[in-house]
């Protein structure tokens, strides 16, 4: 019997590849704990020494510098006179209380001198750089890369400066940047919640998704954010850009657990209560840092209800002391809004934001070069300018164009969101270009601009896939740029702490026209 077989050639098999996984692996922050605190501690350690150092000093014969001029007697105010502002002598109360309430705290402490009024901003200096290095070792999943991000923030001008001056944005600063480090950690709790919801086999038990319950990382954001506008009304950007930002997370992480109808499931799930922490919330904490105002019988603008507007005639109208706070905001907006070039306004050292990404026009807080020894026959030089470190703002421009580069061609999340922080620190300011504006309200942008560096710098020291050679050559330019960051802040050192130095030291330090 014979068995008849194909001679024909088996066909060439079709090669096994591996499905793509479902979702997105159980990565929800890193894990190193330990390492990670260290790393902190240590960085938040030397953070604490230089801005500690020889705090209250330089002062004009005694007084505050630059617009301390205004925030230090109005804390002294509130800290005398039960929280309440009731002398616009004593300068322009034409911002929140809570910057000078915690100016305040200080003042209570070491009393009307540079210390106390310094003390509290220094202390939140310290804290912005912990917070840095805590959110970016989340979002980079990298306890080195964190440090290096705290490292920058260490020696970064700007955010240097900022921390030994009572002025309110390092306040403001610390509040926003923390707000971005909670949403960072509602972002990976969503994940895990999700990640749960799909290992039980919920996620497609409807069209939009599960419930995400109650969470409480955008709830502390919310209570921050309204810490920020009770602050500085800037930090309204961040309420608008950071609510944006978190729904876009939450789209998606529905979208990465394959729920069916992610952009329904937000809208019916989420969108809600974001309106509500991150709306609602921040009124709420605003309005409360009125609430001496609110108590006060003599506060500035307390009764402006009978006197420049009438009083409460119908129920559906708010009580006469909103309404009161409502016109007292009105007139400050006035103030602010009226303070353009075309009015006349203008001062030396004002610059639009166009200059602010690479500080090419900074402000100088103080000087003194008459009569200051040291220096021969000549007088020292004795001056605290508020200027960006330029091995770091120096390169904003590429950095930015990268970070918008990660963003939208290869849809790097980590890089979205810092960027998100940036300009919403940046942008808003372009509505009024003719309102009269200063450098130093782009401390705020310094340290998502760090965070962005730290990033890159951690994409070219571990790029995934790199051969030894080229891992060796990645760590070491990472060294180099830290090392001249550091050396750069170490130059420019005196000029941002006004120790004496030769009018000639001086020159050197302007490196730019726009800087005199």
């Amino acid at each position: 019997m014979s068995v008849l077989t194909d001679d024909r050639p088996a066909p060439p098999r079709a090669p096994v590849i591996s499905p793509a996984p479902l979702v997105p692996p159980a990565d929800f922050g890193p894990t190193d704990r330990l390492e990670g605190w260290t790393a902190t501690a240590g960085v938040t350690a030397l953070a604490a020494v230089t801005r500690f150092m020889n705090l209250g000093s330089p002062t004009d014969a005694g007084t505050p510098i630059f617009d301390e001029k205004h925030y230090a007697p109005q804390a002294w105010q509130l800290l005398h006179n039960f929280g309440v502002e009731d002398n616009p002598g004593f300068g322009l109360v034409v911002h929140p209380p809570l910057g000078k309430q915690l100016i305040a705290l200080g003042e209570a402490l070491f009393g009307y001198t540079g210390l106390g009024w310094r003390l509290t901003g220094a202390v939140f200096g310290v804290i912005l750089v912990a917070l840095v290095v805590r959110i970016v070792r989340r979002i980079s999943r990298s306890t080195l890369v964190g440090a290096m991000a705290g490292l920058l923030v260490v020696a970064d001008g700007v955010s240097f400066v900022s921390a030994r001056t009572a002025l309110l944005d390092v306040f403001m600063t610390v509040f926003v940047v923390a707000a971005f480090g909670a949403l960072m950690v509602d972002r990976d709790e969503v994940r895990a919640r999700l990640h749960t919801a799909w290992l039980q086999g919920r996620v497609a038990e409807t069209p939009w998704g599960p419930r995400l319950g109650v969470r409480w990382w955008r709830f502390g954001a919310g209570v921050l954010l309204g810490l920020a506008c009770a602050t500085k009304w800037s930090g309204l950007y961040f309420v608008a850009g950071f609510g944006l930002m978190t729904l876009a997370l939450d789209v998606a992480a529905r979208r990465a657990y394959r729920v069916p109808r992610p952009w329904l499931g937000v809208l019916r799930r989420d969108a809600g209560p974001a309106v509500y922490v991150l709306g609602v919330i921040p009124v709420a904490l605003y309005l409360l840092s009125y609430a001496p105002w609110f108590a006060s019988e003599t506060a500035v603008g307390r009764y402006q209800a009978g006197q420049e507007i009438g009083v409460r005639e119908h129920w559906w109208q708010p009580p006469d002391a909103l309404r009161s706070l409502w016109h007292y905001t009105y007139k400050a907006f006035h103030f602010h809004s009226e303070l353009t070039n075309a009015a006349g306004n203008h001062h030396p050292w004002e610059s639009k934001p166009w200059t602010w990404p690479m500080s090419l026009r900074p402000v100088l807080y103080a000087i003194d070069n008459e009569g200051v020894p040291g220096c021969g026959p000549a007088s020292c030089v004795k001056a605290v300018m508020l200027v960006g470190t330029p091995a770091l703002w120096w390169v904003a421009v590429p950095v930015l164009g990268y970070a918008l580069w990660r963003s939208v061609v290869r849809r790097d999340w980590r890089y979205a969101v810092v960027l998100v922080g940036y300009l919403a620190g940046w942008l808003p300011w372009f509505a009024n270009i003719d309102r009269q504006m200063y450098f130093f309200y782009a401390v705020v942008m310094a340290p998502f601009l760090t965070m962005a560096i730290a990033l890159i710098l951690g994409d070219i020291a571990f790029k995934r896939g790199a051969g030894p050679e080229r891992r060796t050559l990645g760590i070491l330019a990472v060294c180099c740029y830290l090392a001249l960051a550091i050396t750069n802040f170490a130059w420019l050192f005196p000029i941002l702490t006004g120790i004496p130095i030769s009018p000639n030291t001086w020159n050197l330090q302007m490196w730019l026209p726009s800087w005199r």
